[in-house]
């Protein structure tokens, strides 16, 4: 089967099902077959299943749609409608995280149009409109929590699968905001911005525990209390932990001999994580708390490692503080301050063989990273003349620490000791000027200035055009840059990985045309198309002679494509969302498609009422085009279908059960330079079962 022929039987059945009634089309065989089947057959009931809403029916489409219009604040830095923000825009929210029992922003970033996952078996990367270049550590999208910035001062590093420091049963919303983003962000705000909105008192109003447990022995726990006092202060509090003990025996043909247990890790899959958020609020001031760390065992003897050896693992730490103040004053001038503080920890422990003789005694390498930055930022906002919002706004980052060393602990080897701190000033400006009521003219440029490479200016530029409130279309020009980060520049620890002093920021230019349009009261379709234009890509890339890894800008490269997305929420209860991307992203100089670039990416998400206020049931189904590895080898294209029955509150009870990857197929990631492996198997099958039990105020 083809890969337009399977696309085009995924878009015909998700559309069959979004519009309640069986796919017109079941031509799919096997597993896909069976997807879409198990879908029709969770559409059927509906006609005679009927949820407990608030009666709509008598507000005016105007009124209806005002309801259904999302809010983000992340596009523009203050709260507007997804339709009028200067970006394509995606809201998934904590019902929908719920409902399609997610378990990780990996999970939940895995759904979203133009978004892909990758996983090595240590951390999880995400790919945007394919560009996911193998083991770039997520810095080209940038990852914030309420608007702090998360990606650490080492590695520019956002975390999303079980090292995401934040519990996700803590968000309340995840703002996707596509394009380029250094106008008003500077570094990292490269193909996307992720602003994860957290959970407040208020949303809590008394306690909540929750446990759950799943396959690979993976267990979880976590305990939140919160609360708002009658004019007074807003309390969020909240602890996780978390365990599995993976795969019991992962195989790796690369490693398939007797001297290397014929390729089988064994018991070297381990995960575990705890996790610390608290929220304060008093007024116009905020003190926002976390601390998340994760130590995962690593099966796939990255970086030369001995092979099935359970000590080699790394551990990653990361916490801040945050305390903001906001005011609006009586002149109508609204201004934001943050003082924020930021801590990362990397610790890297490697099993190695340097006498290749294969039998121990072998030697622990340690590879340790520290961050330390403070950050002071301030931007102030109003209105003139009743058609301009401006915005000005300064930040400072001060990194304090940006250490790096690598030595073996015995005999002692010291291979790489550096210390580094740098700070990194920027102003910006944005003007959203409203030409009429139906218009709207975006700009904005921010200045940033990193000692490494000198000054860089990224502009961007909005027509927004609303045709009453049924049709949306907009035209997006803008341009980013991604600073190499400290590890890229001066990381050096023979036998692995030389540094590269001599590294170029990265910069894109992104041209989009977004058509939005509102084809009844509860179907609405958005169309994007894209150009981006990138210089001096930074790769990894192996020396053929020596085999270090080291760092280069190696890539002009040309990519566009095309998202469609459908979604659509009726008043019974059923929602739904089915969303296609073509791209093709190619090497300027050499006209090869990139690796770990798909070609085609297709999603459906579907949830349903089985029964009247007990039980929802909600589908999804995805698919990755095939991808080049680095060895030049062509991963296939696959689905993976995900189910979840999920309960709303009764009596203070939330129960959910899901299953993941739930008809078992076989599928691969690329491997990075690092690794052996050219392609990583992932997980088959899983299960999950989870209960919350929430008491106090409701």
């Amino acid at each position: 089967m083809s890969e337009g022929t399977l696309i085009e039987i995924l878009l015909v059945a998700a559309l069959g099902a979004l519009a309640r009634r069986p796919p017109k089309s079941q031509q799919g065989s096997g597993e896909l077959g069976r997807i879409f089947l198990g879908i029709a057959a969770f559409t059927f009931p509906l006609n005679a299943q009927q949820t407990d809403v608030p009666n709509l029916t008598k507000l005016s489409l105007e009124e209806l749609m005002n309801i259904e219009v999302a809010t983000v604040n992340a596009a523009s830095k203050f709260d507007q409608k997804v339709t009028t923000a200067p970006s394509y825009v995606s809201i998934i929210t904590a019902e929908e995280i719920q409902k399609y029992g997610y378990r990780t922003l990996a999970d939940l970033l895995a759904s979203v149009t133009g978004f892909y996952i990758n996983n090595d078996r240590n951390y999880s990367y995400v790919g945007v409109r394919g560009l996911g270049r193998p083991s770039d550590y997520n810095d080209r999208v940038l990852l914030m929590i309420d608007g702090h910035r998360l990606n650490d001062s080492v590695y520019g590093e956002a975390l999303i699968g079980t090292e995401f420091p934040l519990d996700i049963d803590l968000i309340q919303r995840v703002e996707i905001i596509r394009g380029a983003g250094s106008a008003l962000y500077g570094t990292n705000a490269f193909l996307a911005i992720i602003n994860v909105i957290t959970k407040r008192g208020r949303d809590v109003r008394g306690a909540e525990v929750s446990a759950e447990a799943g396959s690979l022995g993976a267990y979880k726990g976590s305990g939140t209390f919160g609360d708002r006092w009658l004019k007074g202060p807003e309390l969020l509090l909240s602890g996780t932990y978390y365990n599995s003990h993976g795969n019991n025996n992962l195989f790796f043909p690369e490693f398939n001999t007797p001297a290397t247990n014929n390729g089988i890790a064994a018991n070297a899959d381990g995960d575990e994580s705890y996790k610390f958020f608290s929220r304060f609020e008093y007024r116009d001031f905020s003190l926002q708390g976390l601390y998340g760390s994760r130590t995962k065992v690593i099966p796939t003897a990255s970086f030369g490692a001995v092979f099935n050896d359970p000590r080699t693992r790394t551990t990653d730490a990361i916490g801040y503080f945050d305390l903001r103040y906001e005011h609006h004053f009586a002149n109508e001038w609204q201004i934001l301050g943050r003082l924020a503080y930021d801590h990362m920890s990397y610790r890297g422990v490697y099993v190695n063989d340097y006498a290749a003789t294969g039998t121990p005694p072998f030697t622990l390498n340690q590879d340790l990273s520290t961050g330390d930055r403070v950050t002071l930022a301030f931007d102030a906002s109003r209105i003139f003349f009743e058609k301009h919002r401006v915005t000005i706004g300064t930040e400072t980052q001060f990194n304090l620490k940006q250490d790096q060393s690598n030595y073996d602990l015995a005999p002692y080897s010291q291979y790489l000791d550096d210390h580094r701190n740098s700070t990194v000033p920027a102003v910006y400006l944005q003007d959203e000027f409203s030409v009429r009521k139906d218009v709207i003219v975006s700009a904005g440029v921010r200045w940033d200035h990193y000692g490494t490479f000198g000054s860089t200016v990224n502009p961007r530029l909005g027509l927004i055009y609303s045709s009453g409130k049924r049709t949306t279309f907009k035209v997006l020009y803008g341009s980013a840059f991604r600073a190499p980060n400290t590890y890229e520049l001066y990381y050096a620890a023979p036998p692995d990985q030389a540094a590269s002093l001599f590294l170029q920021p990265e910069t894109i230019r992104t041209t989009e045309i977004v058509f939005g349009q509102r084809l009844t009261k509860h179907l609405q379709l958005v169309i994007s198309g894209f150009y981006n234009d990138l210089r001096g890509l930074i790769s990894q890339q192996a020396d053929p002679v020596t085999g270090l890894i080291s760092y280069a800008n190696l890539e002009n490269v040309h990519g566009k494509g095309v998202d469609f997305e459908l979604a659509g929420k009726w008043l019974n209860g059923v929602e739904g969302r089915v969303s296609y991307t073509r791209q093709q992203s190619r090497d300027q100089q050499s006209g090869t498609m990139l690796t770990d670039s798909p070609k085609n990416l297709a999603k459906v998400n579907i949830s349903v009422p089985i029964a009247p206020k007990w039980l929802f049931a909600s589908i999804e189904g995805q698919y990755r085009g095939e991808v080049g590895t680095l060895a030049g080898e062509q991963i296939g294209g696959f689905v993976i279908a995900n189910a979840t029955l999920s309960s709303p509150e009764t009596r203070g009870v939330i129960i959910s059960g899901g299953a993941y990857n739930m008809f078992n197929k076989r599928h691969a990631d690329p491997g990075g330079a690092e690794l052996m492996e050219d392609s990583i198997l992932q997980n088959g099958r899983t299960l999950r079962v989870k209960v919350t039990y929430r008491f106090g105020k409701r």
